[in-house]
This record gives C-alpha cells, sequence and structure tokens, in this order.
C-alpha cells in the first residue's frame, strides 16, 4: 500500500541510538513497529485497525505503551508564590514561542487533536511521538 508511513533510512538512523538493546528473543522490526505508531497516531486509528503490514496490532501497542511509561521533563516554570519550586530549563522557556507553533501543527494529527486516548501519560506520549516526526526527523 503506498498510503503507509514509513521511516525513512536518515531517519532510522537517528533513532537507532534510543532502541533498548534485545535480551533473549529478537525483537521484532524497529522501523515496522514505529512506522506502525506513527500511523496509528497521525490518522486516529485504533490499535486493532493498524495495517497488517506493520505487524501485529498487540505489538504495536505493547511497544507504545512501554515507551510512554518512560516520561518527559517540564520547561515551564511554576508561579512564584510556589512554597517548593520545579525545576525548569531557562533556555527551553524562553523559545516557548516554537511551542506555540508546534501546537498548531500538532493539530493536523487526528489523534491528538481529538484527545483519543483518555491516560494523561499515552496522550501526552502521543504528542511527544508527533513532535519528534515533525521538527526532528
Amino acid at each position: 500500500m503506498s498510503d503507509l508511513f514509513w521511516l525513512t533510512d536518515a531517519q532510522m538512523a537517528r533513532l537507532v541510538p534510543f532502541f533498548p538493546k534485545s535480551h533473549g528473543k529478537p525483537r521484532v522490526d524497529d522501523r515496522r513497529v514505529l512506522s506502525g505508531i506513527i500511523f496509528i497516531n497521525r490518522n486516529g486509528l485504533r490499535w486493532r485497525d493498524a495495517p497488517k503490514e506493520d505487524g501485529p496490532h498487540k505489538t504495536l501497542y505493547n511497544r507504545w505503551k512501554r515507551w510512554s511509561d518512560k516520561g518527559l521533563r517540564a520547561c515551564i516554570p511554576g508561579p512564584k508564590q510556589r512554597k517548593k519550586p520545579v525545576k525548569y530549563d531557562k533556555r527551553r522557556y524562553k523559545r516557548r514561542n516554537r511551542i506555540e507553533i508546534m501546537f498548531g501543527r500538532l493539530k493536523d494529527w487526528r489523534r491528538v487533536a481529538t484527545r483519543y486516548d483518555r491516560c494523561p501519560k499515552v496522550f501526552l506520549s502521543a504528542i511527544a511521538l508527533a513532535a519528534t516526526v515533525l521538527f526532528w526527523l
């Protein structure tokens, strides 16, 4: 099918250092799995509706859930009257206008725009994945 999303060799080369190492069982093709996860998030599909070319939907979901549990760091400061200050990245905070632009582009990803995922961790992971594809790959 020509309408499927596939990561290029250059994009995969940038992502390979971030994949976990295989322990025991050989891993399913990371390009295929990650391409399937991106396709699901971009088009707002259910996991069961994943194209067969991307592998089993259970594999896609389990890998997505495992990666989404890793977490993210904050870059926006808390209010000044807060008793315990929140650590944040000052350099990133100065460039917050880029975040406004990013949210405008994220609306093109149906799963993010419609808040398809109810779990906050999984929704935040969908935002992180979309941002990575849009701005880094």
